[in-house]
């Protein structure tokens, strides 16, 4: 059997990963939008090996909802980016500048 700690720092290190991901890349929405997606799943995965290991099914029933906020975030944030890619004719976050008040 797999001790819980593996996981958490798999978990640990997905969610690091996503950070970086976020504070090296601040120009393309997508890859900002693909790393926080995988914060989430850090997170997610987290939840799944602490409700596995605590043998209680609360923080899978978490998951689900979790994930289904993922997905209305992902959709809606890859409308915004096509529409901002058939105004603008691009995906450059320094260039998206018609946004600030």
């Amino acid at each position: 059997m797999i001790p819980l700690s593996y996981y958490l720092v798999v978990g640990g290190l997905l969610f690091a990963l996503s950070v970086t991901g976020i504070f090296l890349n601040r120009k393309n929405v997508i890859i900002l939008l693909m790393c926080v997606e995988l914060m989430l799943l850090a997170v997610n995965m987290n939840f799944v090996a602490f409700s596995h290991f605590l043998e209680n099914a609360v923080g899978q029933v978490f998951v689900f909802f979790i994930l289904t906020v993922a997905a209305a975030e992902a959709a809606i944030g890859l409308a915004i980016l096509v529409l901002l890619f058939r105004n603008r004719g691009t995906i450059n976050v320094t260039e998206l500048d018609e946004l600030k008040g």
